[in-house]
């Protein structure tokens, strides 16, 4: 930190009215001796000498009565009193005020860290160098008339008091004055908003207007005592006799940037006013920064009509220069922008007049020679008659030849469509289904009667093995099929018993018997079967 050198003060009343106190001086009671003696801590007057102080007179001994109660031993010392205890309120309100007076125009250089900004536009941040830190604050009132944009990393210069705020005891900075310690502020403000716009796009070319060829009205914002406003009217007179029509504004100080505003709100206004000149001669940084403003480059970019910036000299650029939409290098050169010379635009209307002349003479021969060739077709009309009637007997005939054509073609095309429809009639339709019938009929009848007798003889075949096999046949020559009462075929002698019904089936009837004990067999049924012969 540093801090403006100050002559040390002598004594608790001196200190404060330096702004310069301690805690011990603050609030160490006087002892008791010192009640009794005052110290004259002012300074000298200028050529006086200060008196010292006399000294107390010393008695001699042999005036001084001496009595016993001298010579006793000393009374005990009195009990220390007790340490005054604070509350924490008292003890930080106490700090604070000691704080204050001590540290109340500090000034203070470090980097920012950990800038925010709150809603109402408080600025928090910590200052801190490679050692220590301390956190600060600027209010809204403060912050708002600073010329750049404070940022994390920025080395800065702060101006202010030393606090302590009370609700947490926290040490704090409030900062009052705030500048770049590295570049200065204006030269950072410039940079930080010249990028602003360019991001926003207001320095771009596309959006840029052309200046009117003649203007009606030549609107200039400058101030109104200078050599800048004379220039402008002295340049514009000399080129061209146009109208100019001033709108005075102070173009320095605090107040000039929103009185520029409003003069190019005014002459946007102004019906007639085709360009509008914004001037000033030259100057340091800070003169010119005026037109360094935001709301100054926003009021250029919503002017209606387009505007020149001629702001210093040609080495001097301000954010006017880019929003504009034309840039002049002085004043009178943007008079000369402004206004064509009016020589030049009489020599040019005479060669307008010359080309026009040329190109007129040009257009009336050509006129004449497409008239001389009209006028010899037409110098015998018999011929020219002559001429249109076998063009027209010719066209007449190769009309004739193509209806003529077309006629055939068309006789050619029906010819072949009744043809086809002949062919397609139903009746022909009908008879060829017809004798496709009765062929089909005739194979399905062919078909039918081949396919019965080969049924047929198969059928035969199958009955003649039937006929072969059937039990019938056995039964024809004395055989009988015997079954027991339940139906089942009887082929074992074992699968009835004695006095068993049995159901017996012969070649002619049928008839239940009734199986008696097994008699020795007959000379008959002992005999061997004779072989049939094969048929």
């Amino acid at each position: 930190m540093t801090q403006d050198p100050k002559k040390p003060a002598r004594g608790p009343k001196a200190a404060q009215d330096q702004g310069q106190l301690s805690f011990g001086d603050s609030f160490a009671p006087p002892s008791e001796d010192e009640s009794r003696v005052t110290v004259s801590a002012s300074r000298p007057r200028p050529g006086k000498t200060a008196r010292a102080a006399a000294p107390p007179p010393v008695r001699p001994a042999e005036d001084v009565d001496l009595d016993t109660r001298d010579l006793a031993p000393p009374a005990p010392p009195a009990a220390p009193e007790e340490p005054k205890v604070f509350g924490v309120y008292e003890l930080i309100r106490s700090a604070r005020t000691v704080l204050e007076a001590r540290f109340s125009d500090v000034r203070v250089e470090g980097e920012i860290s950990g800038l925010r900004v709150s809603g109402p536009g408080h600025l928090y941040f910590t200052l801190k160098d490679t050692q220590a830190q301390v956190d600060c604050v600027m209010f809204a009132r403060e912050a708002a008339r600073l010329k750049f944009r404070p940022r994390d990393g920025l080395l800065v210069r702060c101006r202010g008091r030393l606090t302590i705020y009370e609700g947490r005891g926290k040490f704090q900075m409030t900062v009052g004055e705030l500048s770049p310690a590295g570049d200065g502020a204006l030269a950072l403000a410039f940079e930080q908003l010249k990028q602003q716009l360019a991001n926003e796009g207001l320095f771009s070319e596309s959006r840029k207007r052309p200046l009117p060829f003649l203007p009606r009205r030549l609107g200039v914002v400058t101030s109104p005592t200078g050599a800048v406003i004379r220039d402008i009217i002295h340049v514009a007179h000399r080129r061209f006799p146009v109208d100019v029509l001033l709108a005075p504004t102070p173009v320095q100080g605090l107040e000039a940037a929103p009185q520029i505003v409003a003069a190019l709100t005014r002459l946007g206004r102004v019906p007639g006013v085709d360009v509008i000149i914004l001037a000033r001669g030259g100057g340091s940084l800070e003169d010119l920064w005026a037109f360094n403003e935001e709301i100054v480059a926003r009021a250029i970019a919503l002017s209606p009509v387009p505007v020149i910036s001629a702001v210093g000299h040609e080495t001097d650029f301000t954010i006017a220069d880019f929003v504009a939409d034309l840039r002049a290098p002085t004043p009178s050169a943007a008079a000369e922008r402004a206004v064509p010379e009016m020589l030049a635009l009489r020599e040019t209307l005479a060669n307008a007049q010359r080309r026009l002349h040329r190109n007129a003479d040009r257009e009336l021969h050509r006129a004449r020679l497409v008239l001389e060739r009209l006028r010899a077709r037409f110098a015998d009309p018999r011929r020219l008659l002559d001429r249109q009637r076998v063009a027209l007997d010719d066209r007449a005939l190769r009309l004739t030849e193509a209806v003529r054509a077309l006629t055939m073609r068309r006789r050619t095309w029906l010819r072949e469509l009744d043809a086809r429809l002949l062919r397609a009639h139903p009746q022909k339709r009908i008879a060829a289904q017809r004798s496709a019938l009765a062929a089909l009929e005739r194979r399905l009848c062919n078909a039918t009667a081949q396919t019965v007798g080969v049924r047929k003889q198969r059928l035969g075949r199958l009955h003649a093995q039937l006929e072969a096999l059937s039990p019938l046949r056995v039964l024809e020559r004395g055989y009988g099929l015997v079954r027991t009462q339940e139906g089942h075929l009887v082929t074992k002698a074992a699968q009835v018993g004695t006095g068993t019904a049995v159901h017996v089936t012969v070649r002619e009837g049928a008839f239940w018997a009734e199986v008696q004990p097994e008699l020795p067999p007959s000379p008959t049924e002992a005999a061997p079967l004779s072989k049939e012969p094969k048929p």
